[in-house]
């Protein structure tokens, strides 16, 4: 594949995961991810180091889009800071941990995680949710060190993954009490962390290794750029889409497409 075109698809599936993002309040990664590892195998990315360059440059791009969109939700006065304070050393040390972890793995270990990680959220998507008890304080009756273990973990994975973790922390936010319009804002906070220990990880990991002209580390600079430029005003677009369409159908089928992306990497 020529490099032009494989931009030009990186841009699409971008502006495909801003509106999701701005639609379901999911982070962009579990679109990338698959289609970067797609769009590297065929532009000749080292084949052992293919799924790092598509989680770094996935990672690298949240750093962008999350702050234009905690930019918006502290607009709005939604954002617990003082949570976002307590967990975000350890969702800085746990996505750096991750990104050291990810590369340990290789590629083909990376391949299957993601597989089953698009799975299980695929089939919670599916599945009618029940909505947790929200106390209305920002999580405030839950002991300190329960949120910082929360961090800890939540960061690790989002690095493995190669999301910015909403797909974690927004449950977990709800199920200790913060009211879901908090925990969506929140979690958009507590991703910008993650996007820079992450993408950080990365770098440093991936200096020494082969890498195709454009790379810093295993972030991928002309996708990087590709992803921002098309990504960040189509999350506005999801959002205004989000008061229009319905909400229960469209995450079924973002819910089927991840079953589908599960089924390719588990199987590959």
């Amino acid at each position: 594949m020529d490099l032009l075109p494989a931009l030009l698809l990186i841009a699409a599936v971008g502006a495909v995961a801003g509106i999701l993002a701005g639609l379901l309040g999911i982070g962009g990664g579990l679109v990338l991810v698959p289609a970067l590892f797609w769009v590297y195998s065929h532009l000749g990315f080292p084949a052992d180091a293919v799924m790092q360059f598509a989680l770094g440059t996935s990672l690298a791009s949240i750093l962008f889009t999350g702050f234009s969109s905690v930019r918006a939700h502290h607009a709005q006065g939604a954002v617990c800071w003082d949570l976002v304070g307590l967990m975000a050393p350890a969702l800085l040390l746990g996505a750096f941990a991750g990104s050291f972890l990810a590369d340990a793995i290789g590629s083909a270990g990376l391949m299957r995680l993601f597989g089953v990680f698009a799975a299980v959220i695929g089939i919670r998507m599916l599945l009618p949710s029940r909505p947790a008890s929200e106390d209305g304080n920002c999580g405030k009756s839950v002991a300190k060190p329960v949120h910082v273990a929360g961090g800890g973990v939540i960061g690790l994975a989002s690095a493995l993954f190669g999301i910015g973790g909403g797909s974690l922390c927004v449950p977990y936010l709800n199920a200790v009490g913060v009211r879901i319009q908090q925990a969506v804002a929140t979690s958009a906070a507590c991703g910008v962390p993650i996007a820079i220990a992450g993408a950080l990880g990365y770098v440093v990991t991936g200096w020494q290794q082969p890498a195709p002209a454009g790379a810093v580390g295993y972030v991928y600079l002309p996708g990087l750029a590709a992803i921002v430029l098309a990504s960040m005003p189509m999350a506005g677009i999801g959002a205004r889409l989000a008061h229009r369409l319905p909400a229960v159908t469209l995450k079924r089928i973002f819910a089927v497409i991840l079953l589908l992306v599960a089924a390719d990497f588990l199987l590959a």
